[in-house]
């Protein structure tokens, strides 16, 4: 009875492998017709654009929301400048009737007017 070998030894110096490299490489398989790599390519842009348009949807609302704050803010605003100025004018005429001056001044006796 004879022995022979169905594989033949071979050093890793001659095929110049380094250390932790892949020495067998697998073959898938399943194949892919062009029919079907390009629905499934269709597919994923498919599900990126919905992915997108999600992502454009959440900016928009959050855009109304800001839009809708700023414009609460503006009016705000705008009460707050009222009030101001509401505020000086009459702290401005409280302060002229108990000044010194005021205080000082009589009512007239009579008043007359000029006609044109």
């Amino acid at each position: 009875m004879s022995y022979s070998r169905s594989q033949t030894f071979s050093s890793r110096r001659q095929q110049n492998w380094s250390r932790n490299q892949n020495t067998v490489a697998y073959v898938s398989a399943i194949k892919l017709g062009p029919v079907t790599h390009t629905v499934l390519v269709a597919l994923m842009i498919t599900i990126l654009g919905l992915i997108y348009l999600t992502q454009a949807t959440r900016a928009t609302s959050y855009d109304y929301a800001t839009q809708k704050i700023d414009s609460q803010i503006a009016a705000l605003n705008t009460q707050k400048s009222d009030l101001e100025i509401e505020n000086a004018r009459l702290t401005a005429l409280e302060t002229v009737k108990n000044s010194n001056v005021a205080s000082t001044m009589t009512v007239p006796v009579s008043t007359n007017y000029v006609q044109q």
